[in-house]
């Protein structure tokens, strides 16, 4: 109880912090309190954005580095697992999930991404291998903080925007995905745990409000929970997480989390219309994942 109520307060408490955004070419940084802690990378070389590296309130890395800014020890599979990001492998039937040239789909930036106090935007056209933009997904980054927490909150609206259907297809790649560092792999000593309760193993193709991925370093906890907002379709949300650090929030892929052959999890967006999913990712040095989640479903 005690605990609960402390991680209530910590969140209840958020820091409207000394946040700066510093751009470059193809990346802008986020600087809180003077330090770093992301940045948004978009140079038209990566086929989508993401945020990258992540990082706690005392500095520790919880994203993979490779391969972006490669360091000793990381595993090299799956080039597209970049930090954090939005994607999805079946969108009007084309993959933007994996990335292999002139077959799968880009996410191509309209415009410029927009910072402003505490918030990035970007606007993100669904580009084929081949013809024009399918949709856009928008996406927004709110970043602060609070004692020992890192918090982004990741808002995500599907835009049906170019004269036709968005379908998102019944698949279990995607969709707001995260790479971990090789520490946070199961094999390695990490602790899954999920809103239901279970912990210590896989939870790929669960539904819960929640997912909390902990280890310990260097003697101190470190974790980070993914939270699924009430208000999302389908709340709460399958995850799609793996004992080798990704994990990820993904409603449409029913058929294949319950291998249910008769299940559709499709979502349909209709031409002109929206559909917005809300998350929240909080990079924790010890903290109630559930009074995390609690803190952020209050806000409507």
């Amino acid at each position: 109880m005690r605990a609960f109520v402390f991680s209530l307060l910590l969140v209840s408490q958020t820091l409207a912090a000394d946040l700066k955004f510093k751009s470059s070419p193809g990346k802008i940084e986020i600087l809180l309190d003077g330090q770093p802690f992301t940045a948004f990378h978009h140079d038209a070389k990566w086929d989508k954005p993401f945020l990258h590296p992540l990082r706690s309130a005392s500095g520790e890395f919880v994203t993979r580095s490779w391969p972006v800014d490669p360091l000793p020890g990381d595993s090299s599979d799956h080039t597209w697992h970049r930090g954090l990001w939005y994607s999805h492998g079946a969108v009007n039937g084309v993959d933007f999930w994996r990335e292999k040239p002139g077959e799968t789909g880009k996410l191509v930036l309209r415009g410029k991404p927009k910072a402003k106090d505490a918030q990035l935007t970007a606007t993100l056209d669904l580009m084929p291998p081949k013809g024009p933009s399918l949709g856009a997904l928008r996406q927004q980054f709110f970043f602060h903080s609070a004692p020992g927490l890192r918090m982004i909150d990741v808002t995500v609206t599907i835009l049906a925007d170019h004269g036709q259907d968005l379908t998102f297809g019944d698949i279990e790649e995607g969709s707001l995905d995260l790479r971990f560092t090789e520490n946070f792999r199961l094999d390695r000593g990490a602790r899954m745990t999920y809103a239901t309760g279970v912990t210590g193993r896989p939870i790929w193709g669960k539904q819960a409000a929640w997912t909390d991925y902990s280890v310990t370093r260097n003697g101190k906890p470190l974790g980070v929970t993914i939270l699924d907002h009430p208000t999302n379709p389908r709340h709460p949300t399958y995850w799609h997480a793996r004992h080798y650090g990704l994990n990820s929030a993904n409603p449409f892929g029913v058929r294949d989390f319950t291998r249910n052959k008769a299940a559709d999890g499709k979502l349909v967006v209709p031409k002109g219309g929206r559909v917005q999913f809300r998350y929240r990712v909080v990079i924790h040095e010890g903290a109630d994942p559930a009074a995390l989640f609690q803190s952020f479903s209050d806000q409507r």
